[in-house]
């Protein structure tokens, strides 16, 4: 498949694009700084960019087959929602629908599978402008008449790509670690591509 992907130069981003290019797809990303890819860029068609440059996502967008949305932006509170938002109106100027996003777990329903820590400390006090982007991000996804998957990891943990993860779960399970390695969160959203199973879903993941 060809695939647009937003954020490859994240945890995340990098491992998508890896990936995608071992299963033999076709990668288009959209970023800032080139050299943040390291050897992978090779393989990569790219758009020097930002999110915030639509004539850019467009050109990221135009041709493909699907997008793979996986902005990052720290604690900050602006890059994944108005990023998300200018990534949806070009696929609807291309005409292409099939959209799969990165969001987190504890956002939405999915609140319900946080401890005390996560829940009250972290996107209660010291992540909460981050918190609020991915809400923001989610609605406007949601909002969209795209074929959406919005993917729901943990917190980022190292490690590598085992395939042995939890996903889909109930929002009142409370027995998950909470974390998950970029690795399998990037082969989780890969297998999006060919699945239906979470279309206009939003699965949780974690180990």
């Amino acid at each position: 498949m060809k695939i647009a992907v937003f954020g490859a130069t994240g945890l995340t981003g990098r491992e998508v694009v890896e990936q995608a290019l071992e299963a033999g797809h076709e990668v288009t990303a959209l970023v800032r700084t080139p050299s943040k890819m390291g050897s992978i860029k090779s393989g990569v068609e790219i758009i020097i960019g930002d999110v915030f440059d639509i004539a850019a996502v467009e050109r990221t967008v135009s041709g493909q087959d699907a997008v793979i949305c996986v902005l990052g932006d720290g604690r900050g509170g602006r890059v994944r929602s108005e990023g998300t938002k200018n990534i949806i109106r070009a696929m609807q100027k291309a005409g292409v629908n099939r959209v799969i996003c990165q969001s987190s777990l504890g956002v939405g329903d999915s609140k319900g599978n946080l401890n005390f820590l996560w829940k009250y400390v972290m996107f209660g006090l010291l992540l909460r402008k981050a918190y609020a982007d991915h809400v923001r991000q989610e609605e406007y996804v949601m909002q969209s008449d795209l074929d959406w998957t919005i993917v729901r990891p943990g917190a980022f943990t190292k490690g590598p790509k085992t395939g042995k993860y939890r996903h889909g779960f109930s929002a009142a399970d409370k027995s998950v670690t909470l974390k998950i390695s970029p690795a399998d969160i990037a082969d989780f959203i890969l297998k999006q591509l060919t699945d239906e199973t979470y279309f206009h879903k939003t699965p949780g993941i974690s180990y």
